[in-house]
C-alpha cells in the first residue's frame, strides 16, 4: 500500500449514493464502524449537509465543520440532548454535563480558565522528562518481552501516568482508570444498549467516590505550582472556585480526554505507517519528520471522529437553511479527509504541507490539551520507532468499534 493506493477511495457511484440517501447515525453497520472514510467521501459528494430521521444534520465538508467551531450561534451545552438520553440526576448525566467539553461560558470560561494553569508551555516543558522517562520504561519493559500490545503496554499506559502524575494519584490505584475512561466515553456513542449505559454510570459512581477521598486528602495542603489538582482546588476565577461537583467531574473529564486521544494517536499512527511503509522508511530515514508524522497520524484517522453543536439561532450552512435549536454533529473525521482542503486525502503523508487538520478543534473550544498530547505523541512515537525499527504486526488487531472515538482496542507487535 504505497504511491500505487488511490489519492481518494470512494465507494461505487450507485453504492455511494444509496450509503448518502440512507445514512443514519442511529444505524450503523459494522463496515462503516470499521473504516468511515469512503462513506464520509459518499456523503459529502451526494448529502453534505444530510438530514437525519431524527431531525438532527450530519456535517461532512471541511469548510461547514470549521464554521461550526468558529461560529458564536453554535452552543456546546448538551444537558437538552444528555437528559432524555441518560436521565436527568444519572451519574453519566451530571458527569457530561458539568465537564468542560459539554459546557458553553460562564462555566466553560471558567474552568478552562483554571486548568490553563497546567497547560502553559513552561508547566508542559517541566513535564518532558517525565514522559521520556515512563515511554523508555514502557520500551525496555517490551525489549525484554521481545512483543507488545501497543495500547494497552504503551499507547494507554503513558498518557494515564502523565495525568495521573499530574493529579497526584498514587501508582498503586491506577489500575481501573482504562475501564472506567472505556465506559464512561462509551455513552457518548450515538446508540448505547442499557448494559453499556449502566457500565458508563457505574464507572462514573466508582470514580468519583475515589475521588471524593483523593481530593479530602489534597485540600488539607496548599497548592504549589507543579500541582493541577491543588490549583482546581485552591484556584480562583474572579472570585470564584469550583464547586465540588465541577471539581471531580473535571477531574474525570482530564483523564479521559488524555488518555482518548494520545493512546488512539500512538496506536492510529504506529497502524498507518505499517500500511503505507514507503513512509515509515522515509521517518527511519529521516527521523526530524516525526512532527509531521504526528501531525498526519491526527489527520489522517483522527482519534475524535464526531463532535456536536446546538444552534441558538437560524443559521446558513453549506447552502441550507437550519433553523434554531438543531442538533449538528460534526464530522470531524470526514472533515479531515475532504479533498477541497486535503490533496489526495486517503493517502498518508508525514510531510504534508499544510495540514490544518481539525483533530483538536479550533476556536473557543480547542482541545486545551492538544500541546501534551502532540508532546506525548511525539516522543513515544519517536522513540519508539527508534528503538524497534523493525516492527511489525503479531496477530490480529482488533479496532474499538466506536463511532464517536477511532483506534484500536488490541494492536499487537513484534520486531
Amino acid at each position: 500500500m504505497t504511491d500505487r493506493l488511490p489519492a481518494t477511495i470512494e465507494l461505487p457511484e450507485d453504492e455511494a449514493r444509496a450509503f448518502a440517501a440512507a445514512f443514519d447515525l442511529a444505524k450503523l453497520s459494522p463496515e462503516f464502524l470499521d473504516d468511515p472514510f469512503p462513506r464520509y467521501h459518499a456523503l459529502r459528494r451526494f448529502a453534505p449537509v444530510k438530514r437525519l430521521p431524527d431531525g438532527s444534520v450530519f456535517l461532512s465538508r471541511y469548510a461547514d465543520v470549521q464554521l461550526c467551531y468558529r461560529d458564536l450561534r453554535m452552543s456546546s451545552d448538551k444537558k437538552a440532548e444528555f437528559a432524555p438520553k441518560f436521565g436527568i440526576g444519572t451519574p453519566l448525566y451530571r458527569h457530561h454535563t458539568t465537564s468542560l467539553v459539554f459546557n458553553d461560558p460562564p462555566l466553560h470560561t471558567r474552568v478552562r480558565k483554571l486548568l490553563a494553569a497546567a497547560f502553559t508551555p513552561r508547566a508542559l516543558k517541566a513535564l518532558e522528562p517525565r514522559i521520556v522517562a515512563i515511554v523508555d520504561h514502557l520500551l525496555d519493559q517490551a525489549a525484554a518481552a521481545g512483543r507488545m500490545d501497543v495500547i494497552e503496554d504503551f499507547g494507554f499506559a503513558l498518557p494515564v501516568e502523565v495525568i495521573c502524575d499530574m493529579l497526584g494519584v498514587p501508582r498503586a490505584e491506577r489500575g481501573p482508570f482504562r475501564r472506567y475512561s472505556l465506559a464512561i466515553l462509551g455513552a457518548l456513542e450515538p446508540v448505547v444498549p442499557p448494559k453499556k449505559q449502566q457500565a458508563g454510570n457505574d464507572a462514573v459512581a466508582e470514580f468519583s467516590a475515589y475521588l471524593d477521598e483523593l481530593i479530602a486528602e489534597r485540600r488539607k495542603r496548599p497548592a504549589d505550582d507543579n500541582d493541577v489538582l491543588g490549583t482546581l482546588i485552591h484556584g480562583e476565577i474572579d472570585g470564584e472556585r469550583l464547586t465540588h461537583e465541577e471539581l471531580v467531574q473535571n477531574c474525570i473529564f482530564l483523564l479521559n480526554a488524555g488518555h482518548e486521544t494520545t493512546t488512539n494517536l500512538i496506536g492510529n499512527t504506529l497502524d498507518a505507517l505499517l500500511r503505507f511503509p514507503d513512509q515509515l522508511a522515509r521517518l527511519k530515514a529521516d527521523p526530524s519528520l516525526i512532527r509531521g508524522c504526528v501531525e498526519e497520524g491526527l489527520r489522517f484517522e483522527s482519534s475524535n471522529q464526531l463532535g456536536n453543536r446546538r444552534l441558538t439561532a437560524d443559521m446558513e450552512i453549506g447552502g441550507e437553511q437550519l433553523a434554531a435549536g438543531t442538533y449538528i454533529h460534526i464530522g470531524i473525521g470526514a472533515a479531515n479527509r475532504d479533498p477541497a482542503e486535503f490533496a489526495e486525502p486517503d493517502r498518508f503523508d508525514i510531510s504534508r504541507t499544510p495540514n490544518r487538520h481539525l483533530a483538536f478543534g479550533t476556536g473557543v473550544h480547542a482541545c486545551l490539551g492538544a500541546t501534551l498530547a502532540r508532546m506525548e505523541g511525539t516522543i513515544a512515537l519517536d522513540r519508539f520507532i527508534r528503538r524497534f525499527p523493525a516492527y511489525r504486526r503479531d496477530g490480529d488487531f482488533v479496532r474499538g468499534g466506536r463511532a464517536r472515538f477511532r483506534g484500536f482496542a488490541k494492536y499487537p507487535v513484534a520486531w
